[in-house]
């Protein structure tokens, strides 16, 4: 029971959402249909075929109702739902009395024209058509005793008195004064019914006036802006306003042709369908909808066959289709679409359309790109997955060059065009760099040896590609800049081409010449710092703690960690941070161990350069470590070492945990326990933390076994990310 209780409240809810938006379509196409109606060029019409209407001459009353019109169907379209439903039950009443009305009147027109005024039972023809209107009538009379919750279903049954006079031989010519008695009689009951309700609007307003005034007060314009928003649920309604008128648009015009249409007659029948249903604001909001929603299917219809199901565990909010509905309707209000003819609106349609689809195949790229890349990556063996990848990709190298084709086929050079064009070329581009860079990770997956210009070839094949999608936007807000001054200046073209400025050129720009930057930089440091001798590698024995792979050359950071000098170089690029002790790469302070010499690229032999007590303390540093510079003779207390151990300790906390500033691994804890050696920096000139050479040595040894623990959080998928 509690299971069936649940499936039908989901099912009433779901009813519920459907007539929250159903009952609602009608009042948009009230607006529609006033907005399209010219009432100035109707009462000119008028006035030209007859000069003495009366209609011509409550012209201004007229007008006022077009505009009582509006404001009566505004009011409907942001009504409750539970008013709603029952206005519209009322409004069922009301038709259903007309039924029963049209009911006797063709009973009594039937028994006029018979002209039998004997018994009902003695004439067969007679009695069906008795028994047909009594039916009707007790049909209509219950439904709307049942639409109205109530009992006294007499209040519904005046349309049966003529069939009640006719059962007792009432003469025919009566039937007539009955039937309008009955009529007059329903009509009382509406009047009455209607002044008892006459305060009800003043209510409503009343109390709708008061919530938004405390939503107001409480929470803001914004808060009342997106609570209707979500109660009117406005995308869903537009959508559903504009799929009915394009319906009826294909209906009416079907309903006319007798003979078929061709497959170029369908098309353009397509075209100058959806023109018709864009000629209003409404409608226009209808279609940017629309739109939303399709490109929406298509993008969640792409997700779902690169991942499956696992593609809505995180749902990206750029790809909700807004994107392309916002960029319909800023084209169409730009290009003046409603103020067109239907012929030319169809044919600038057709060019904005190939926007949105240029715009819906580069949010496909945003999504299979990371997808594609992390395949290749990662390393998965699942032939399926790469076949979807793949093929996708494939996809779309191959549809936006052909769809750039054909328009430059069949359509003359504009500015729009060359937006088009140069999308889909760039599309096409990006997504053969991105098939380029899946093909050298499965390279590297097959081959025995990494390939060490991994990152240098995926760089330039990102750099070539972002260098080809900067030159052409320059190019095409070149070209928009000439056309607006030869052309025709709007504020609309101009405002667009600025903000085609500054988000394609100015900020591509921009952020090019900072990853320039960061990557010479990166480069400088790698350089700067000290290539470890093979003696120093042999005594090292360990892998890189960043790609996990063996050492057979390396750099030497100022904190005496051995990284490979790609991945330390990768590294750099997120921060100037050392991987595993947090400890700043920025100054260039020579590394222990060695001399200035080494850090010009001159290697010494492993003891020279050192001074006789760190040849003398050589036996007790760990496997893997350079060895630290000696200590200072006096040591203070060891309590005193302890507290600031301890505060050290606290800052680590509070500095460098895994997670908080950073993407690398911190040493600070383990195993519940603060193990975090002084820097050198803080060593010199204070008082030393341990008392001999033997105990530092110790420490230095729990330092790196802690700190190849710590990286070992760094995940392949985070390399992944690094290498790309």
């Amino acid at each position: 029971m509690a299971a069936l209780g649940t499936i039908m409240g989901g099912v009433r809810e779901k009813l519920e959402a459907v007539l929250n938006v159903a009952l609602r379509v009608p009042s948009i196409m009230v607006l529609e249909m006033l907005y399209r109606w010219d009432v100035s060029s109707f009462f000119q019409q008028i006035q030209s075929r007859n000069h003495n209407n009366l209609l011509f001459q409550y012209k201004y009353l007229a007008l006022n109702l077009h505009y009582v019109g509006y404001i009566i169907s505004l009011v409907l379209l942001t009504l409750p739902r539970q008013h709603l439903v029952q206005l519209y039950l009322y409004v069922l009443t009301a038709l259903l009395l007309y039924a029963g009305h049209q009911i006797s009147r063709d009973f009594v027109r039937g028994e006029i024209e018979f002209g039998h005024d004997g018994p009902v039972y003695e004439d067969p023809l007679s009695l069906n058509r008795f028994t047909t209107a009594l039916i009707g009538q007790l049909v209509v009379c219950t439904l709307c005793s049942f639409v109205m919750k109530t009992k006294q279903i007499w209040l519904f049954s005046a349309h049966l008195l003529p069939l009640l006079a006719r059962f007792c031989m009432v003469p025919v010519e009566m039937l007539i004064i009955i039937n309008r008695f009955a009529m007059i009689f329903t009509g009382l009951e509406v009047l009455y019914f209607l002044a008892s309700n006459l305060l009800v609007p003043y209510k409503l307003a009343k109390s709708a006036y008061r919530e938004l005034v405390q939503v107001v007060e409480v929470y803001g314009l914004l808060a009342l802006g997106m609570s209707l928003w979500n109660q009117l649920v406005v995308p869903v309604l537009f959508m559903v306003f504009w799929l009915v008128l394009f319906a009826l648009q294909i209906y009416s015009y079907f309903s006319t042709r007798d003979h078929p249409t061709s497959r170029e007659r369908l098309l353009f029948l397509f075209l100058t369908s959806i023109a018709e249903c864009c000629s209003t604001p409404y409608s226009l909001l209808g279609l940017m909808f629309t739109i939303s929603f399709i490109t929406l299917g298509v993008l969640t219809l792409c997700k779902f066959y690169l991942q499956g199901y696992g593609a809505f565990m995180n749902d990206n909010l750029m790809h909700r289709g807004m994107t392309e509905g916002i960029t319909l309707l800023i084209l169409a209000v730009q290009t003046g679409l409603i103020e067109l003819q239907v012929v030319h609106r169809a044919f600038l349609l057709s060019i904005i359309l190939f926007i949105v689809v240029a715009s819906i195949l580069q949010s496909m790229l945003e999504i299979a790109d990371p997808i594609v890349l992390a395949l290749g990556a990662s390393r998965n063996k699942s032939l399926w997955k790469h076949f979807r990848a793949v093929s996708l990709c494939l996809f779309l190298l191959v549809f936006p060059a052909y769809m750039a084709y054909m328009i430059s086929q069949f359509f003359q050079m504009d500015f729009w065009l060359l937006i088009i064009i140069s999308s889909s070329v760039l599309t096409s581009l990006q997504v053969l760099g991105t098939l380029f860079i899946y093909i050298l990770f499965m390279v590297e997956e097959f081959s025995k040896e990494p390939m060490e210009n991994l990152d240098d070839v995926i760089y330039y094949v990102n750099g070539t590609y972002r260098l080809l999608e900067f030159l052409v936007a320059l190019c095409v807000v070149a070209y928009g800049i000439a056309e607006t001054i030869l052309g025709e200046w709007t504020w609309m073209g101009s405002s667009i081409i600025f903000v085609h400025s500054y988000f394609n050129v100015w900020l591509r720009a921009q952020l090019g010449w900072k990853s320039f930057l960061l990557r010479r930089d990166a480069a400088n440091k790698i350089n700067s710092l000290p290539t470890a001798t093979k003696e120093q590698l042999e005594v090292h024995n360990d892998i890189c703690s960043i790609c996990y792979q063996d050492m057979h050359s390396a750099v030497i950071t100022p904190c005496s960690h051995f990284f490979h000098s790609a991945c330390l170089k990768k590294w750099l690029y997120v921060q100037e941070t050392c991987p595993l002790c947090h400890q700043q790469l920025k100054s260039q302070v020579q590394p222990i161990g060695a001399t200035p010499q080494q850090g010009t690229g001159e290697q010494l032999p492993p003891n020279e350069g050192r001074t006789e007590q760190e040849l003398a303390g050589q036996d007790h540093v760990p496997p893997g470590q350079v060895s630290n510079p000696p200590l200072a003779a006096e040591n203070g207390p060891l309590g005193h070492n302890e507290e600031r151990q301890k505060d050290l300790n606290t800052d680590c906390l509070s500095h460098g945990d895994l997670g908080t500033d950073g993407p690398g691994p911190s040493p600070c804890l383990q195993n519940g326990k603060a193990e975090f050696p002084l820097p050198a920096e803080l060593c010199e000139g204070e008082d030393q933390q341990l008392s001999t050479r033997q105990h530092s040595s110790n420490e230095q040894h729990m330092e790196m076994s802690d700190s190849h623990e710590a990286v070992l959080s760094l995940t392949c998928h985070d390399t992944a990310v690094m290498l790309k």
